[in-house]
């Protein structure tokens, strides 16, 4: 199969190019911003076609959710109006589409895991159009997978990982929320899960996928410093309202992955398990 993976420079995209050399049966198009700009509906149009796409893996995105409430017209448009050109595309050419959404269309406000049958309610820029982007790609293509994830990381780019492990480093002392609950998701897992979706066959619909497990972004950092060997900073719990942000934060986002592991006949690690095992790279 010709697979179209965009977003390719970001954490998944890099992930995806890593996995790929283990799944050598297909042909792959890596793409990021510079060789195709999916807000551009002829390019992608045209891409797709020249190359005889059967599967479009999007994950690109715009994830920066605070400023995204400052630049709510770019966001959009890369979060909704760029995924709906894919989908359009990939519908004109009998391909599938898998999306990578989010967490945060839900507000967080609820108290058990989030399943794929709950009412969206997103109260960010970011999240309001993340699911923008799932409905688009919904009503303009028939085959069409949307896999929610949250709390991502990974060895590539700036993630949370990284910056406490750098903090953990530079600082005596480090405050880190307590009171925002979900679950850490590598990258790297969230890849094979795309992958075993890709090679056991598309099958439409809404999935939620993250690591096993749930913690507190206090309780993530304490795992990153023990596991990393720092013990030379203190971390400390915080409220979310002494870590004022632009964009309210979900104060719980679990998600529940039952579907997901029932359809792909998957089994999914710890969170801890796979901090481990991104640490030890990162740490090389």
């Amino acid at each position: 199969m010709n697979i179209l993976i965009t977003g390719a420079n970001g954490q998944l995209g890099n992930e995806m190019q890593v996995l790929s050399k283990e799944n050598a049966g297909h042909v792959y198009f890596f793409t990021d911003v510079q060789e195709l700009d999916i807000c551009d509906e002829q390019a992608v149009c045209q891409f797709v076609r020249s190359n005889q796409i059967n599967i479009i893996v999007n994950c690109a995105a715009y994830t920066a959710v605070d400023k995204a409430e400052d630049d709510p017209e770019f966001c959009d448009k890369l979060n909704h109006v760029a995924p709906g050109y894919l989908a359009a595309a990939a519908e004109a050419c009998g391909a599938a589409l898998i999306q990578v959404s989010t967490d945060y269309v839900f507000d967080g406000t609820g108290h058990i895991p989030y399943t794929e049958d709950m009412a969206p309610c997103p109260n960010s820029v970011y999240g309001t159009t993340k699911l923008a982007g799932e409905q688009a790609v919904m009503e303009n293509c028939s085959r069409a997978m949307i896999i929610r994830t949250a709390w991502l990381y990974s060895i590539y780019g700036n993630n949370f990982v990284k910056t406490m492990l750098r903090l953990g480093r530079e600082r005596e002392t480090l405050g880190v929320v307590f009171d925002q609950i979900g679950t850490p998701t590598y990258a790297n897992d969230l890849a094979r899960a795309i992958f075993a979706a890709i090679n056991k066959g598309i099958v439409s619909g809404i999935y939620h996928f993250s690591d096993e497990g749930v913690c507190s972004w206090y309780d993530f950092t304490l795992a990153i410093h023990r596991l990393a060997g720092i013990t030379t900073c203190k971390v400390s719990p915080l409220h979310t309202d002494e870590f004022p942000a632009k964009a309210p934060r979900p104060h719980y986002s679990v998600l529940d992955k039952t579907k997901i592991k029932k359809t792909l006949d998957i089994e999914i690690p710890h969170w801890e398990s796979s901090l481990k095992k991104c640490i030890e790279l990162l740490e090389k």
